[in-house]
């Protein structure tokens, strides 16, 4: 009898000098930008503390996957930065160059959340979005804080 091993999404952290680097790993590249995402989050608190009571519709464009991450995490900071939100959960459809997401969250509370850093901006530094050999894929960059 064979042992079966079941991958699941995931994400980290890689090391950018003073600035953080966010990687999501996922069966499809629609999976790794929302794990990316949640990395992104846990620049800023730990993303289990958020309650994601209220959803907010994000919608991006761009040439390249490569683009379309930089340009998804960019409008989730934009939308936490205008909504004093934080955002725990995500949802990403991706239709050719464009991208449907959902983003779920709870209004800042600085006592509770603890933030720890802002995240700036999402970068060209390090930027990757690959399907891997071993069929997941990889959607990474460097954000800035």
């Amino acid at each position: 009898m064979g042992l079966t091993v079941v991958k699941s999404a995931y994400w980290e952290h890689f090391q950018h000098g003073a600035d953080a680097g966010v990687r999501g790993v996922g069966s499809t590249a629609a999976s790794a930008f929302e794990q990316a995402a949640l990395a992104m989050t846990a620049v800023i608190c730990e993303p289990a503390g958020i309650h994601p009571v209220q959803k907010v519709i994000i919608e991006c464009e761009a040439a390249s996957l490569e683009m379309l991450l930089v340009e998804w995490l960019n409008a989730i900071i934009y939308e936490m930065d205008v909504r004093r939100m934080l955002f725990g959960k995500f949802e990403v459809q991706i239709k050719g160059s464009r991208l449907e997401g959902k983003a779920w969250g709870e209004a800042l509370d600085e006592s509770r959340h603890r933030p720890i850093v802002e995240v700036k901006g999402a970068t060209l530094a390090s930027l990757e979005v690959r399907r891997r050999v071993d069929g997941w894929w990889i959607a990474q960059c460097v954000v800035d804080v």
